[in-house]
């Protein structure tokens, strides 16, 4: 048997987070685009999730744009001691929703005061920078302009830590000769397992991993294999799904999101479930276990 009582937290960037933390994009509206449907609501969420014990929050100012950020001020601010807040850069949204490229050091710098305007902050805990690509898979190219204008910010006090999104092994090798990087944010699940060998390598460094659903959430995955096992644990599938992300590795933080106080809270049990070998030998086999297929 397996179980997470003694792995449930994690030194983020010299701060202890819990493994579980909360992704914030999907308080904005449809499409990650305008206000939430219910202002009160978003609101209410945030407070759950810090009442319950998170205190890794992970979101973005081009989420609505600046509704999230905006949103978590509201609800949060002044900020528990323990609140580690993380941001991205790298996109911005134009008025019909899309989303741009914003990747020149001008841009990174107006992004920076953006979050800390609309967050109510000095400076940044840890900002990730955003590369662009497909969504579902990182393209190489050199990130060094990036990276060095994100140190000089850093130099200058309005961030405290660096990160990485969207990236391939080079790209981390590259940004790592420049600053420290203290985390990476890929696509990754059960069944998108492409960055297997990536995860192990930074689990050994120490940096953590933290992986990103498109929508939100672990629609791509069907399976009836994960469903069976998820009604014998009596858990959902997303339960089973999130705690073997967490049996994964060490360095794995997750930030799945949600608008509702009670999906947030089913969410979160995840880190109560026990998974046999059995259970998690089967559920390695779904995604093709160290194979790299998705």
């Amino acid at each position: 048997m397996s179980n997470l009582t003694s792995q449930l937290t994690f030194k983020l960037a010299g701060r202890t987070v819990r493994r579980m933390g909360y992704g914030a994009m999907q308080l904005a509206g449809p499409g990650v685009f305008g206000p939430p449907k219910d202002h009160d609501a978003a609101l209410a969420v945030l407070r759950a999730a810090v009442a319950a014990g998170v205190n890794h929050i992970d979101t973005s100012d081009f989420y609505g744009p600046h509704v999230t950020n905006q949103l978590i001020r509201e609800a949060l601010h002044p900020y528990p001691d323990d609140l580690v807040i993380v941001s991205k850069l790298g996109a911005v949204r134009g008025s019909d929703g899309a989303w741009l490229s914003a990747l020149e050091p001008a841009d990174l710098e107006r992004g920076v005061h953006d979050n800390l305007r609309n967050l109510g902050l000095d400076a940044i805990e840890i900002v990730n920078i955003r590369c662009m690509g497909d969504i579902h898979t990182p393209s190489e190219g050199s990130i060094e302009k990036q990276v060095t204008a994100m140190a000089e910010l850093q130099q200058r006090g309005l961030v405290k830590h660096i990160g990485l999104s969207n990236v391939t092994a080079t790209q981390i090798a590259e940004a790592r000769r420049i600053v420290e990087v203290v985390c990476v944010q890929n696509h990754y699940n059960l069944v998108h397992r492409d960055d297997d060998a990536m995860i192990d390598d930074l689990a050994g460094k120490g940096i953590a991993y933290v992986p990103f659903f498109p929508l939100g959430g672990f629609t791509p995955i069907q399976s009836s294999a994960l469903s069976d096992l998820a009604q014998t644990l009596g858990a959902t599938p997303m339960q089973v799904a999130l705690a073997w992300l967490l049996h994964r590795a060490p360095n794995i933080l997750l930030i799945p999101g949600t608008s509702s106080t009670g999906h947030l809270h089913e969410n979160l049990k995840a880190a109560e479930l026990t998974l046999s070998d059995d259970v998690l030998d089967q559920l390695n086999a779904i995604g093709g276990a160290g194979n790299g297929k998705a």
